[in-house]
């Protein structure tokens, strides 16, 4: 018998699911987009452009602070008491060649209810104020995706703030960040077999810093995409594989510059299993973003002592 352990943490899920329940994409994937069908195969690192000298990496967290029902003339409706928070983390590379450095160059916190009962209002704690955001339906998964949909927003905002950089990161999928100037998407888990039996095979043939030729997929919007492969990781074909995205009002050349600046940068950004349990996958300075707008998130339990002090 032979058996391969997940690199990732338990508790993190896995980056990968089983390729049985991978869901088909909605609409047949353009594959001769770079290069034709038959010339499928792994890009060398050295078809990769130079290291870009400056790449900025965006990211956003939440947390739920707690679970409110929020009365009203009209009726009493579920909400969530919510915080989430958004940055960016520039890197450089100094002109004389000296070591990267990287810091975090923006980063906003906000705190909302979100409900679907009309006429709701702020709600003001001893510690924080959470601005009412309505929401059409009070269904938890549709509160949910209202607090998931203004961290996005509040993510394309600091990052058309951070300045120009070679290489913009977004932590995910690119889709409402399409706009920012050199953005490419970086999703680090895969619930979609995007490539046919044709070419899948080319995944597993990646070595760390190649990547798959682009190809254009299409659900609710349009987008490039392709595969990398990061260094670190090891046991089964898709192991350290990552997909990028780059807007599909580009043209051909530009996503193809993007795509190998990602090439030629990203794996030297990757994470090591002894440092970080989503190794290779969550890059440093993503994991970085992390921490520290979590730790602008304030303590939880103060927050929730002050809320139920308010609602007495």
């Amino acid at each position: 018998m032979q058996f391969a352990v997940e690199a990732w943490a338990p508790e993190y899920g896995a980056p990968m699911e089983e390729a049985d329940s991978l869901a088909s994409p909605q609409h047949p994937v353009l594959l001769d987009v770079e290069v034709p069908i038959s010339q499928w195969a792994p890009l060398p690192a050295g078809a990769a452009s130079a290291a870009p000298a400056c790449v900025a990496f965006t990211d956003g967290v939440r947390r739920v602070d707690a679970r409110v029902w929020v009365t009203t003339p009209t009726g009493t409706r579920l909400g969530l008491c919510a915080s989430y928070a958004a940055g960016v983390v520039r890197a450089t590379v100094p002109e004389d060649g000296g070591p990267r450095r990287a810091e975090v160059v923006a980063c906003r916190v906000g705190r909302g209810l979100f409900t679907g009962a009309a006429g709701a209002e702020a709600i003001s704690a001893r510690h924080t104020r959470f601005a009412v955001h309505i929401v059409d339906r009070d269904e938890p998964d549709r509160l949910s995706l209202a607090l998931q949909q203004r961290m996005g927003e509040l993510e394309v905002e600091l990052a058309s703030e951070a300045g120009p950089a070679d290489l913009v990161v977004v932590d995910g999928p690119l889709r409402g960040r399409q706009h920012v100037p050199n953005a490419i998407g970086y999703v680090k888990t895969h619930q979609v077999a995007y490539l046919p039996p044709s070419v899948e095979d080319v995944v597993g043939e990646l070595v760390a810093g190649e990547r798959t030729p682009l190809f254009v997929t299409t659900s609710s919007w349009s987008r490039y995409s392709w595969y990398l492969r990061l260094p670190g990781a090891s046991g089964h074909a898709w192991a350290g594989v990552v997909r990028g995205e780059a807007s599909a009002d580009l043209d051909v050349a530009e996503a193809v510059r993007l795509a190998n600046l990602s090439a030629a940068c990203l794996p030297r950004f990757a994470s090591s299993a002894h440092k970080d349990p989503r190794a290779p996958q969550n890059l440093y300075p993503i994991a970085g973003l992390e921490r520290a707008l979590r730790h602008r998130l304030g303590d939880p339990a103060l927050i929730y002592r002050s809320l139920r002090r308010s609602a007495a």
